[in-house]
C-alpha cells in the first residue's frame, strides 16, 4: 500500500461514515485509498472495492480480481460475510488489505459519499434533475460556469444511485463548484443520491413521464424530483420551470429562493434573458442584457435548458460576456441533437441523431421541432422503455403525431421495437403516409434500415432518429457515416 498519497477520507471517517467492523488485517500502516470503483476492472492500486449486488450480479464474486489489481480497502455485505465468514478472514489476513463489512454495499458507497463531499465546507453544491434535458442543462450549465469557477461535474450521465457516489469522489481541494446531475428509475432515489450531495442550488428541467411505469403518475414523478430541493437553505435558490403544470407544488415548501424561468418572454426576462431568432436546425439566438448570443444545439426544448442554466449562472454572478463564452463553446452530446450530413449517389441528407434516451414529452418537442423544419422527413423512431402500463397509449399517440407530421410535409415513418409496432399494427395511420415497421432491434434491422434509407431518400430528406438508448438507433447513424459520409 502506498501511504504517501492523501486518503479521500481518514481510515476511521471512512468506518464510522459507513457503520462498518473492520476485520483483522496482517498490515499495522494508515490505510488509505485514493479512488473508488465498483467494478473491479477500473480497480488501480490504492482504491476502494465496493462490491454492489444487482439482480443478475453479485460484486462479491470479483474481490479476487479487485484484490489482483490492488484494492486497499474492500466492503462486504454482512450477508455474504455471514454466508463465508472463515473464508473472508482468511483473505482479510494473508492480504494487505482492510475489510470492512457494512449492512449494504450500495448504502455504503453512498454514506462515504456524503461524507467525502461534507469536507469540502466551502464548495457550491448543485443540483440537476428532470424528465428530459437534465444531462443537456448540467453540460450548458458547466460550459458557463466554467468561465468563473472551477467546476467538477458527472461525466455523460453518471447521474444514478452509483454513478453520482462515484462522481463526487472527482472533487477535489481547489474545486469551487460540484455540478451534478441526478436521475432516477425507482422511488426514493432521488432522495438517496440528494442525501449525498445535499444541493444549495438545484434546478428541476420539467416533470414529465419517463420512468411513469416504475412511478405510477405523473404526480409520484414530481414528488420524487421535488426531494433536490430538501437540503436548500435561506442563501440557496430553486429553479422551477415556470409553466410546468407542477410548478406550484414544487415551489411549497423550499426554503430558499425560487426561481421561475421559461421560454416565454416574460418568465425568460426574469433574468435578462431575451429571445431573438430561432435558427432550426442551426440553433437558437438571443440576448442576455443585450449581449447577443447563439447556443448551437437547435429546438425549443434546448433553448429552455440554455434558460435555466443561465438563470443558474447569473444568480451565481457569472457575467453576460461569460455567459456568451460559455453557451458558444458548446458542442451536441454524443447521440443527443447531433446534426450531420450524409451523400447518398449525389443526394444530401441531413441526419439529426437524438437516440440517447424518448419518453413521450421529449418525443414529441423533437417531433415538433422536425416538423418545423422545411421539407420531406424521415422518421425512424424506437420504443420508449420503461412506460408500463401506459406505454400502449404512450406509443399509440406517438405514432399518430408523427403520422399528422409526416402527412404535411411527406416522407417515410420507420418505427423498430415490439411497442411501436404493436401499437402500430392496433391504430389506424393515415394512407399517405409509408410506414414500416421492425418488432426487432437487433443488427439485421439495423442494416434493413440503412439499406430502405438508401432506396427510398429523396435529396434534401431530413432524417430523426429518436428512441430509448436500449434500441440502440445510434448504430443507424454510425452505419450511415462510415458509408456515405457528406
Amino acid at each position: 500500500m502506498n501511504n504517501k498519497k492523501r486518503s479521500l477520507l481518514k481510515f476511521s471517517e471512512l468506518v464510522v461514515a459507513v457503520r462498518g467492523n473492520v476485520l483483522p488485517y496482517s498490515g499495522n500502516e494508515e490505510i488509505v485509498f485514493t479512488s473508488v470503483a465498483t467494478d473491479s476492472r477500473n480497480v488501480i492500486p490504492g482504491a476502494l472495492f465496493v462490491p454492489l449486488i444487482g439482480e443478475f450480479q453479485d460484486g462479491h464474486r470479483y474481490i479476487p480480481e479487485a484484490l489482483k489489481n490492488g484494492a486497499s480497502i474492500v466492503f462486504i455485505a454482512e450477508s455474504e460475510y455471514v454466508k463465508n465468514t472463515e473464508a473472508y478472514k482468511d483473505l482479510a489476513y494473508a492480504k494487505h488489505t482492510a475489510f470492512i463489512t457494512v449492512p449494504n454495499t450500495l448504502a455504503a458507497l453512498q454514506n462515504a459519499a456524503s461524507a467525502y463531499v461534507r469536507q469540502f465546507q466551502n464548495l457550491i453544491r448543485i443540483g440537476i434533475t428532470g424528465s428530459s434535458g437534465k444531462t443537456t442543462t448540467k453540460e450548458i450549465a458547466a460550459a458557463i460556469l466554467r468561465q468563473k469557477y472551477r467546476v467538477v461535474c458527472n461525466e455523460g450521465n453518471l447521474n444514478s444511485e452509483t454513478g453520482l457516489p462515484l462522481s463526487v469522489f472527482k472533487i477535489g481541494a481547489d474545486t469551487e463548484i460540484g455540478l451534478f446531475e441526478m436521475g432516477m428509475n425507482r422511488r426514493n432515489e432521488i432522495g438517496e443520491i440528494a442525501a449525498v450531495l445535499r444541493p444549495q442550488y438545484a434546478v428541476i428541467t420539467n416533470i414529465g413521464t419517463a420512468h411513469i411505469g416504475i412511478l405510477g403518475s405523473r404526480q409520484n414523478i414530481a414528488d420524487e424530483k421535488k426531494k433536490i430541493f430538501s437540503y436548500i437553505d435561506n442563501h440557496g435558490a430553486a429553479f422551477i420551470p415556470a409553466k410546468d403544470d407542477f410548478a406550484e407544488f414544487l415551489a411549497s415548501g423550499v426554503n430558499g429562493r425560487i426561481v421561475y424561468y421559461g421560454t416565454d418572454p416574460s418568465d425568460a426576462a426574469v433574468c435578462g434573458i431575451r429571445f431573438i431568432k430561432d435558427k432550426g436546425i442551426e440553433g437558437t439566438v438571443f440576448s442576455v442584457d443585450g449581449i447577443e448570443i447563439t447556443l448551437s444545439l437547435p429546438g425549443k426544448y434546448n433553448y429552455s435548458n440554455a434558460v435555466a442554466a443561465v438563470s443558474l449562472a447569473r444568480c451565481l454572478g457569472v457575467d453576460p460576456i461569460q455567459i456568451k463564452k460559455g453557451i458558444e463553446c458548446i458542442k451536441p452530446l454524443t447521440g443527443r441533437g447531433k446534426i450531420s450530413y450524409i451523400s447518398l449517389d449525389g443526394r444530401t441528407l441531413t441526419l439529426f441523431e437524438d437516440c440517447y434516451n424518448a419518453n413521450p414529452d421529449s418525443l414529441s418537442k423533437t417531433l415538433e421541432f422536425c416538423a418545423s423544419i422545411p421539407g420531406r422527413k424521415i422518421f425512424v423512431l424506437g420504443d420508449m422503455l420503461e412506460l408500463g402500463a401506459a406505454s400502449r397509449e404512450a406509443h399509440g399517440a406517438t405514432i399518430k403525431l408523427a403520422s399528422e407530421f409526416l402527412e404535411k410535409t411527406g416522407g417515410m415513418l420507420i418505427l423498430v421495437g415490439n411497442e411501436m409496432k404493436t401499437a402500430a399494427e392496433s391504430g389506424i395511420l393515415p394512407a399517405a403516409v409509408d410506414v414500416v415497421s421492425f418488432a426487432l432491434h437487433d443488427d439485421g434491422t439495423i442494416t434493413s434500415i440503412v439499406e430502405l434509407i438508401y432506396k427510398s431518400a429523396l435529396d434534401g430528406d431530413f432524417i430523426l432518429l429518436k428512441g430509448s438508448h436500449g434500441i440502440g438507433l445510434e448504430r443507424v447513424a454510425a452505419r450511415l457515416e462510415e458509408n456515405f459520409h457528406g
